[in-house]
């Protein structure tokens, strides 16, 4: 057994780690909210007056991450089109059928009717957003412990010295 680290009694990260970790998810959490879920539930509310359609689901996965693909029939024509990044129905097998809300001029940019409010992407920005300010917090506690435990120290051997 080690008996430095288990005479110590410190265990885990130590408040210097638990501030770099702390403020480390807030700045990954902060960048996915604004980076990439924020822009994407604005893609889908960019869709709401689009043109409407019936169409099946050609091809099932995490709609959520993009992998899903529908097909619909736009002016005489048949498409298969990726359902954007935050889209729902990743439940839907195959062959399901689905309304779809697409641009005019661009058959290829389409999102399910039920996700152009925001569609999931809306949900986990906001969580995202919410956790990055619990991590900001986090780490404004671990910063204040530190600075107090470093007081402490200092004051103690200004006084034994």
């Amino acid at each position: 057994m080690n008996e430095g680290a288990a005479g110590s009694g410190q265990s885990g990260l130590g408040p210097r780690g638990s501030l770099v970790m702390s403020l480390t998810l807030s700045l990954l959490l902060g960048m996915l909210s604004l980076l990439v879920l924020f822009p994407a539930a604005e893609h889908l509310r960019s869709l709401r007056g689009g043109e409407r359609a019936d169409a099946t689901l050609h091809t099932s996965g995490s709609c959520m991450i993009g992998q899903c693909r529908v097909e619909f029939e736009a002016d005489g024509r048949t498409v298969v089109a990726d359902l954007p990044t935050g889209s729902g129905g990743g439940k839907q097998s195959v062959g399901a059928a689905v309304t779809v809300r697409y641009q005019a001029d661009d058959p290829q940019v389409v999102a399910r009717d039920e996700d152009v409010g925001g569609g999931g992407a809306a949900l986990f920005a906001w969580m995202s957003a919410g956790s990055a300010l619990l991590f900001l917090m986090l780490s404004a506690a671990a910063a204040v412990f530190l600075v107090r435990q470093r007081r402490k120290a200092a004051a103690g051997t200004g006084v034994a010295g």
